[in-house]
């Protein structure tokens, strides 16, 4: 399993695919190069599963991660968080070796992004 997705996200990604009128619908999480750090996750949702994809369960959602992805967002925990201020997906990534601010851009020991503003 490369990632852990808590009983609150799944509650929240659960209610979101309600929305979706597709039959295959996965939770596509990911990383892509950005973000003040040089690196910003990817976490939406995908109607096909590529042959760089790799596919599996989590917490009974389907979940589909490019395989180039995995070794960077191995043992991930997503998680959903409710606030004063609303709520939103927290990511915590023990694979990060720095993280910004805001949340969603870090850095990962081997593989280097290209800095933007947040």
């Amino acid at each position: 399993m490369a990632i852990h997705i808590s009983d609150q996200a799944k509650y929240q990604i659960t209610e979101m695919l309600k929305k979706e009128t597709e039959e295959e619908v996965y939770l596509r999480f990911g990383v892509k190069g950005g973000g003040c750090s040089g690196l910003s996750y990817k976490l939406g949702f995908d109607y096909e599963v590529k042959e760089t994809d790799e596919q599996f369960e989590e917490n009974g959602i389907p979940v589909v991660i490019a395989t180039m992805d995995r070794k960077i967002v191995e043992g991930t925990k997503i998680d959903f968080k409710e606030n004063m201020m609303g709520g939103g997906f927290t990511i915590d990534n023990p694979n990060a070796i720095v993280s910004c601010g805001c949340g969603s851009s870090f850095k990962a020991d081997g593989r280097v992004g290209v800095p933007e503003d947040c």
